[in-house]
Order: structure tokens, then sequence, then C-alpha cells
């Protein structure tokens, strides 16, 4: 009878230890389960915001690898080119922490202390929340390493100075996360939020002094350096101010780059093809809630460009364009320069053709328009280009016309101001 005690006893024993090491070991595997999950949950956030910063469009060279860096970004100081953002070892950010990476982002620092060119829109992602910081670059740690060396930016003297470019910090970085407005909605907050740090509209949307900083922060528009377009106002009715547009209808320019009244061209394609369409209907709705408070609904707005007496010159003039848009135009876009909604866009009363800069409708009837291939627009409709069809002067007439026609009033366009817009990128 002793013997069977002391046998149950052990067995007793045993068992407790079994099911008390099973308890210890199913803990085990639920932490490790739930830290994976939470890291794959932070991975698809990363991916996901990292689309919302166009980090590839930015970091892949024409027909390079993803995120592998060589493209070249040309500007007035200089020609900048991008760094090699996988997690290789050598030559990418493998080594690198989340503290350095959260340096770059927030700071404009490299992990090793050197001062960056706001060329990289830290001016912008430093508004980027250390969360979001950090999701990004555990997507970019996910990433398959690619050994890639890029040749050293070319920057123009003296603008390669680090001594300068901390002057110019000085004067024009202030970093920062972004501060909620409490009188404005969570929604809205939302969109500024997406808006003025990871979609980093300011970068382009401005005007810049002639030290490449940007004169404020409320979109104003700007001629877009090295490319030779201009990101119109989004403050204003007489570019691209959105007051009077339906939320849904912004939303729809956002995702796909068409609506039946307007399209995105040039670099905003490709923004929209890059980054832009793949926000969640919640975060393009706030984003669309955000960009449309920016300007004011004032109805009685006007281009101030009136000509109050049609001189027989100007007439002239602009019926020799007439002629010309008949021949090339007036096939799409009509005798009543309405086009076909959702295919070929309005010319009369479009904001982008008699906005003060000429810049986009030149580069657009030179180089063609080609509105971005999207999930929503998969077979977008083109228009051709005619810079080897049509002389400078005859560019000029043609859109001297149509921004003075159908009611459009807008200034002349010379053969000058063809030439200037040709150079930069389309």
């Amino acid at each position: 009878m002793k013997r069977f005690v002391t046998f149950c006893t052990c067995s007793y024993l045993i068992i407790a230890v079994f099911w008390g090491s099973l308890a210890f070991a199913t803990t085990d595997m639920v932490a490790e389960a739930s830290k994976r999950s939470t890291n794959t949950q932070q991975v698809e956030l990363g991916a996901y915001l990292a689309r919302i910063g166009n980090c590839m469009g930015c970091h892949t060279a024409k027909g390079g690898q993803p995120f592998a860096g060589g493209r070249r970004l040309a500007t007035s100081f200089g020609v900048f080119v991008t760094s090699n953002i996988t997690p290789d070892k050598n030559t990418g950010i493998g080594l690198w922490s989340e503290e350095d990476f959260w340096q770059t982002l927030h700071h404009g620092k490299s992990r090793d202390g050197r001062l960056l060119y706001p060329v990289f829109p830290y001016t912008e992602y430093t508004k980027v929340t250390r969360q979001d910081a950090n999701a990004i670059f555990a997507y970019l740690q996910s990433l398959p390493p690619i050994s890639q060396s890029n040749p050293a930016s070319d920057i123009a003297f003296p603008y390669n100075s680090q001594i300068l470019l901390a002057l110019w910090r000085t004067l024009f970085f202030k970093e920062g996360v972004y501060e909620p407005d409490f009188s404005k909605s969570e929604t809205w907050n939302r969109g500024a939020y997406l808006a003025q740090g990871l979609g980093h509209c300011n970068a382009c949307h401005t005007t810049r002094n002639v030290l490449g900083a940007s004169q404020d922060d409320t979109l104003t528009g700007g001629e877009i350096g090295g490319m030779n377009w201009y990101a119109p106002s989004l403050s204003s009715r007489l570019e691209a101010g959105l007051s009077d547009w339906p939320i849904d209808e912004i939303v729809a320019l956002l995702k796909t780059g068409v609506t039946e009244r307007s399209m995105t061209l040039g670099p905003m394609g490709a923004v929209v093809r890059q980054s832009l369409q793949y926000l969640s209907e919640k975060d393009a709705h706030a984003m669309a809630i955000y960009l449309k408070s920016l300007s004011d609904n004032d109805s009685k707005i006007s281009s101030g460009v009136n000509f109050s007496v049609m001189t027989g010159s100007l007439r002239r003039y602009l019926d020799f364009g007439g002629q010309l848009y008949e021949k090339h135009c007036q096939t799409c876009h009509g005798t009543d320069g309405k086009g076909a909604p959702g295919i070929y866009p309005a010319l009369a009363g479009n904001r982008s053709v008699t906005m003060k800069s000429p810049l986009n409708t030149i580069r657009t009837v030179l180089h063609g328009g080609y509105p971005p291939t999207t999930q929503g627009n998969p077979k977008p409709y083109g228009m051709p280009p005619f810079q080897q069809i049509l002389r400078n002067e005859e560019v000029a007439l043609i859109v001297s016309y149509i921004r003075n026609t159908w009611g459009n009033r807008a200034s002349l366009v010379t053969a000058v101001d063809v030439e200037r817009s040709q150079g930069g990128t389309h």
C-alpha cells in the first residue's frame, strides 16, 4: 500500500509538472503569436503610410528596383540622387535603428548626423508622429534587401556647404509633430495631418524664395523646381481651390485622377497613380474635407483680366488661334469648348486653362495630356503631343485662343513663353 501511495504521489507530481510546463509553453506561444500579429499589423500600417508618403516614387530610378534609389532630381541648386532605403546592410538602411529613421524623418539628419537637403521633404515629414514613423521603418525593414550603390549628388557651389545648410535650417526649418486644431473636427484634423505631413502637399503647391524655402504653408501655388510645371494654388478659386466642389468629387479626383470636370496631369497625375489612389475611403474623405476648407466660397472673385474693348489686332490674333484650334483640337474638345465629361476635359470655364500661369496648358499642348492609370480609371483617355506638329508661335496662338474664348479671360501667350516652358521634364 505504501508503494502504491508513493507511486500515485509521483504520478500526480509528474502530471502537475507536465501541465504546468504545458501552461507555460502555451503562454509563451500566445505571447509569441501576439507579437507576430502586432509586427504584421505594424508592417501593414507602414506599407500603407509609405504609399501615402510616396516613398517609392522618389526612391526608385526609372526602370530601377523599388526603393533602391538612384533617381536623379534636378533643381536650381544641383542634381540630387535619391538613396537606397531597402534593408541592405552595405548600401541601404539595414543597419539603421528606429531612432536613426526618426532622426531622418523628424529632424532632417542622416544616421551619421549629416544635415539633409530639403529636396527630401523632412520640412513636411517632421509632422509625422513617432508611431507612424516606426511603422514605416518596420515596413522598409521587411522589404527584400537590394545591394545598389548610387552616385553622390552633384550639388552646386556654394550650396554644397553644411554650414550654409545649417544656416538655412535655422532660418526656414521648424521641426515638430502635427498639432491638432481643436476648433476643427477629428476628420478635418486627420486630413490636415495627411496633407501637411506624409502627403507633403506644400513641397509642390507653394511659392519658394531664392533660397528654395517655402514662403508659406497655405498651399498658395508655385512652379515646381526642376520640372517646369506649375502646382496651382489650393486656396484660390481662380486656380485649384475646392470650396465649391462636393466632397465626393474631390475624393474621386484624389483616388482616380479624373472627374467629369477635371483631371490630373503631369506631376500630380504621377502622385495620384503612385500614392493617392491607395488612400482608404476614410482618409480620402478626411483629406477632401481639409482641402475644401482651404479656399473661400466667394463667387464674385474674378481673374482681373478683362478686355473691355476687343481691338482689331487682338481679334485677328485670336482668330488665327481659332483656325488652329479648329484643325487640331475641335474634334475632341468641341466647338463650344465643353469637351466630353470624364473623357475630354472642358476648356470653357476650366480654371487650369485660365489661371495666371499658362505653363501647364502650354506643356499639355506640347507633350500631351495623360491622366493617371488608376484602379478607378484603368483605361484613361489621353491627348497626343503636338510639339512635332506645331511651331512655338502656333502653340502660343492656340493657348491664347482657348484662354480667351467661351467666356474665358486670361493673359495672352507668346512664342517666348512657349520656348521657356520647354525646359525640365514632363
